[in-house]
């Protein structure tokens, strides 16, 4: 399935067959692009970026690399190809054919669902507007594009099913999604985490790392769908969000790395005397930890409350699975199934049978913290590796929740239960203060000069599209 490269939407979708919906995205693309050059990077419009472009979606070769100015870069709308004789996986319509088009009792819930996945899109991208000008290496920075292009794919991606299945309703949508800004007053991003500031590279690398996964789990769960325009949207978006996490997970290693090696190199033999580590410029691992506890549990929130009857009502119709719901061997409709959900009873933090329809959240919550702890197991043993004896680690589910059942109380990362007045004295020990982020932002000067890198960040051990050590990934207009 090669892309249409004939319209000034790339697609694989026959949108020259499809006038109406032609002329919708057509009518839509300025908007975009305005926004793109509002709330895209800063500084680079202009600049050369050795960028992947789709082509095809084949997961075997569909993209290609060179250099391209960013407003120039072909957003697309690029569905997975279509399975014969799909059906519904899950659900009262299990076994039934998937949806071609939208069941009119599902509308608004499918809607929804669209509308909140398009709107995480622009917002990381106006999170990180100015990250750029802070850009520990070329490499990085060119990571930093290709993470942002793909975003506003994915927003186009999303724009395409509202556009074309939506009627009114769906135009209305699409042009909210350009309106709302990421932390605006007035018309803030739908989901908190997507309003929080990203104002430096390690927590840039901590929501591509965590914020990023929570997406990749609800792209699953998406993928699953019985609307099946809906289904191969995210299966083909997922082969994208793939890099995303990569340069969480290796950013991330590669500041734990940098550290433990100045660490060793200085004769430092306690990770937690932060002044000394510090003095070497380079970031300690007690405030990594502290950025690491932040964003898993602005990730979790994502997931909404454990027990929800929106998520049972959207799995009995067929509309969003669970992860990998296919190769879950049970009855995919959870008629009398249950699951282990985690409450507080009676002050005490308590696993409770729930049942496992009304449940799907925290089921899918439970999946996202073990992939989580896939990326952690490599970052200590970077720490191991160095002869240090200090873990990274995932904080306790209740630590630090606006959303669900933790979110009246206060815990410690272990789960201990704490007082207003013990939270307010000890939160600095937990999360980032703003000595913290003054700390590390001093540490975020520009390196642009091709094959080096910034005092806090190793190298990476290869290049992408396998270019050498000093490529000039972006060549700055200057």
């Amino acid at each position: 399935m090669n892309v249409d490269y004939s319209t000034k939407i790339p697609n694989n979708v026959n949108l020259s067959e499809d006038r109406q919906v032609l002329k919708a995205l057509e009518g839509w693309h300025p908007g975009y692009m305005d926004w793109w050059g509002d709330m895209g990077p800063e500084g680079f419009q202009q600049s050369l970026v050795y960028l992947r472009t789709a082509y095809s979606v084949d997961p075997r070769g569909w993209a290609k690399f060179d250099y391209v100015k960013m407003p120039e870069y072909r957003w697309g709308i690029l569905l997975a190809p279509q399975e014969e004789n799909r059906v519904i996986p899950f659900g009262e319509n299990y076994g039934k054919p998937a949806w071609q088009e939208v069941p009119g009792e599902h509308r608004a819930t499918l809607r929804r669902l669209i509308v909140i996945q398009g709107d995480t899109e622009p917002a990381s991208v106006e999170q990180q507007r100015h990250l750029g000008k802070t850009a520990p290496s070329l490499y990085d920075l060119r990571n930093l594009f290709q993470v942002n292009v793909e975003e506003g794919r994915h927003l186009w991606a999303m724009v395409y099913l509202l556009q074309k299945y939506f009627g009114r309703d769906g135009r209305e949508e699409a042009d909210d999604l350009l309106r709302r800004r990421s932390g605006d007053a007035d018309s803030p991003r739908m989901l908190g985490a997507f309003n929080e500031a990203t104002p430096d590279w390690l927590s840039f690398f901590m929501f591509t790392y965590f914020t990023d996964r929570d997406g990749k789990m609800q792209l699953h769960s998406l993928a699953q769908s019985g609307f099946d325009p809906l289904s191969r949207t995210c299966r083909f978006m997922l082969t994208e969000e793939a890099h995303h996490m990569f340069v969480g997970e290796t950013g991330i290693s590669r500041v734990v790395q940098r550290t433990c090696e100045a660490m060793k190199a200085a004769g430092i033999t306690d990770p937690t005397d932060i002044a000394k580590v510090r003095a070497l410029g380079v970031i300690d691992l007690p405030t990594i930890q502290k950025k690491l506890n932040l964003h898993y549990s602005l990730s979790l929130d994502l997931f909404g409350s454990e027990v929800s009857t929106n998520a049972a009502n959207a799995f009995n119709a067929g509309i969003k699975g669970r992860y990998k719901e296919t190769q879950i061997d049970d009855d995919h409709q959870l008629k009398n199934a249950t699951y282990p959900v985690l409450k507080l009873v009676d002050g005490v933090i308590k696993r409770v049978d729930e049942p496992a329809l009304t449940a799907l959240n925290m089921r899918l919550r439970d999946d996202y913290t073990q992939d989580c702890v896939k990326g952690m197991l490599r970052w200590n043993k970077v720490i191991s590796t160095a002869g240090y004896q200090y873990k990274l680690t995932l904080p306790n589910v209740a630590f630090h929740r606006q959303i669900g059942e933790f979110k009246d109380i206060n815990a410690t990362p272990d789960g201990v239960l704490i007082d207003d007045a013990t939270w307010n004295q000890r939160k600095g020990e937990w999360l980032p203060s703003t000595d913290d982020g003054d700390f590390i932002a001093s540490l975020m000067k520009p390196v642009t000069e091709a094959g080096q890198y910034a005092s806090w960040i190793s190298p990476p051990k290869v290049g992408i599209d396998n270019k050498p050590g000093d490529f000039e990934y972006v060549k700055i207009e200057t």
